[in-house]
């Protein structure tokens, strides 16, 4: 796709999009809630909420409060389930022309397996693995935070023949070692990264204000955090395809992933505050690259030259 003479087009692994910018899984629904607001389809990708084998109705409210640029969240992964999902809000995706990546949760990797294999022969580009949830047979664990347990992940949702994308954490103890890992089981990507585990406190009456207690923290704020990420694994895999997620506003901001090394970049927070953001910053990324007469291409990785 191009945007004033500019070529947005990227690829991600083996999954070829028209352009580098997507939703971030969790902020644009299950279905095609973002179509009133622009072309689906004039987009890299929608990346679902997450979604399990079973239906889920998520945590207590409330679930999302203000947090200092950013939001806290604890939604807690409601959903309907991948075969309503297949049923409904794939059909209803697919007729507004958009690209899908299916993103697929669970709390053990049995559960995982079973969504992927909900997942086998749905009309989908790619299959996000949200490694980044808790891992209730590892004490709540997160599974990105182990290199085994992302493997073993990658390993058990094979099955859905789909390309894997695997979800990492920002605060994995040894981010390079679980992207390894993760590559070497067999994901053809990376996501990186997810929410900042945080918690926001009523000042009246010194309780959260969420009620599953604690939340994941989102934001412009994690823009630098996302970028030192997304280098570090590109310094030490050259080769990894990455999607770059985290704190990604503008035009700008998305450039810093980029050049950082990522093949294509999901916007996430921004869209809840204004649902147009994923179209304004293809957009301004365009013109970016208009006025310096460059191409992704070209910027793509520049941090490390």
């Amino acid at each position: 796709m191009s945007l004033g003479n500019a070529t947005l087009e990227t690829t991600v692994g083996s999954v070829s999009l028209r352009t580098f910018v997507l939703t971030a899984s969790g902020t644009a629904g299950h279905g095609a809630e973002l179509a009133e607001y622009g072309e689906l389809g004039a987009l890299g990708a929608v990346v679902t909420k997450s979604l399990s084998s079973f239906v889920w109705a998520g945590n207590p409210a409330p679930r999302v409060a203000p947090a200092g640029d950013g939001m806290i969240n604890a939604v807690g992964l409601a959903g309907p389930g991948v075969l309503a999902w297949r049923e409904h809000g794939l059909q209803e995706l697919r007729r507004h022309g958009a690209t899908v990546v299916g993103s697929i949760w669970g709390r053990s990797t049995e559960e995982f397996a079973d969504a992927a294999k909900a997942m086998a022969g749905a009309d989908i580009a790619a299959l996000e693995v949200n490694a980044s949830c808790p891992n209730l047979e590892a004490r709540n664990a997160i599974f990105a935070n182990s290199p085994e347990a992302t493997a073993e992940l990658v390993r058990a949702c094979r099955g859905s023949g789909l390309p894997l994308w695997v979800k990492l954490t920002l605060t994995a103890p040894d981010l390079i070692d679980v992207a390894t890992a993760a590559l070497e089981a067999g994901a053809e990507a990376l996501v990186v990264g997810n929410t900042l585990t945080g918690m926001v406190l009523d000042p009246e009456t010194g309780k959260p204000v969420l009620g599953n207690g604690g939340g994941g923290v989102s934001g412009r704020s994690l823009l630098p955090v996302a970028t030192r990420a997304i280098f570090d694994i590109r310094r030490a895999l050259p080769s990894a395809p990455i999607v770059g997620i985290g704190g990604v506003w503008s035009g700008t901001d998305a450039l810093a992933l980029i050049s950082a090394g990522a093949n294509a970049v999901g916007v996430g927070t921004a869209s809840l505050a204004s649902p147009r953001a994923p179209w304004k910053i293809q957009r301004e990324i365009a013109r970016w690259l208009k006025k310096h007469e460059t191409s992704l291409d070209a910027v793509r990785g520049r941090a490390h030259g």
